[in-house]
């Protein structure tokens, strides 16, 4: 019953990444990697799904904190029912636990409080923990030597959740949240950290292309590992490095002015960028 469970919530996850950028990416990958690709996908959206719950706060906390004794669990031998997909890929890619807490760690940052205009330390250390530390994981199951794999888990992490959070922008604010670093706002001559407020503001397409800035210094640097690694290691991060830069190019240039128009990569697109990184 406990393997038919796991399963489930594995296969959920699949279901739900389907049609995503991540779903496409992965779906090249050899059966093993693809399988542990989607085990982990399914524990960071289980512990995402927590954070952006509307429950009690304390509540929520308390649900981090069993997902830590899971996996303090799984890494001690005794997997519970919703870690077993984990099983495997930790044994077969040496997957680190201090990885998996670090996601956690970063969704427990949006339930103590909403995010709202942080400093660039606190921003930088989120986007660690809730994309780079997936990069750390997801390198060792594309099989990357352990320096340019850490430097492009580091690299990429940054620039896809610098992405997230611009793309998201309107999203985040109907919540109370503000991922815009506060220091990007001041140089626009932004000082308050009211969502509403913020979003509606004239001067927020300044704010934005500093964030866009920094992003793509990330994207560069990602850019330079993946060019100097063998090419079966980095499909996957390739496709989504470059469906990402597509969504920030129609972000910049849709611009930034309210009301703004969601911002989707067409289906036909990422196809093609699929196509170009794993066949061509």
């Amino acid at each position: 019953m406990a393997l038919a469970e796991a399963a489930a919530d594995n296969n959920t996850a699949a279901e739900r990444a389907a049609g995503s950028s991540f779903y496409t990416a992965m779906r090249i990958l050899p059966r093993a990697q693809r399988e542990a690709m989607f085990a982990i996908y399914a524990f960071c959206r289980q512990v995402d799904d927590i954070a952006d719950s509307t429950g009690p706060r304390p509540f929520r906390r308390e649900q981090l904190d069993r997902w830590r004794a899971d996996i303090d669990a799984l890494y001690a031998g005794r997997p519970v029912h919703r870690t077993q997909e984990l099983v495997g890929p930790v044994q077969d890619f040496a997957l680190r636990k201090e990885d998996f807490l670090a996601i956690i760690d970063g969704m427990e940052m949006d339930v103590v409080a909403d995010i709202r205009a942080p400093d660039d330390a606190t921003i930088d250390l989120y986007c660690d923990r809730v994309a780079s530390a997936v990069g750390r994981l997801s390198v060792r199951v594309f099989g990357m030597n352990e320096q340019d794999g850490l430097a492009l888990a580091h690299h990429l992490g940054r620039a896809l959740q610098l992405t997230n959070i611009l793309r998201d922008l309107d999203e985040d604010g109907a919540v109370g949240r503000l991922y815009l670093p506060a220091e990007a706002l001041r140089r626009a001559g932004i000082t308050d950290a009211d969502p509403e407020k913020v979003l509606r503001n004239p001067a927020l397409e300044t704010a934005c292309r500093t964030v866009v800035d920094r992003a793509g210094v990330h994207f560069s640097h990602a850019d330079s590992i993946m060019a100097r690694n063998p090419r079966r290691t980095v499909r996957a991060p390739r496709i989504m490095a470059e469906a990402y830069r597509v969504i920030l190019d129609a972000l910049t240039e849709r611009g930034w002015s309210y009301p703004r128009r969601p911002i989707h990569i067409p289906r036909a697109r990422l196809l093609w960028i699929v196509m170009r990184h794993a066949f061509i």
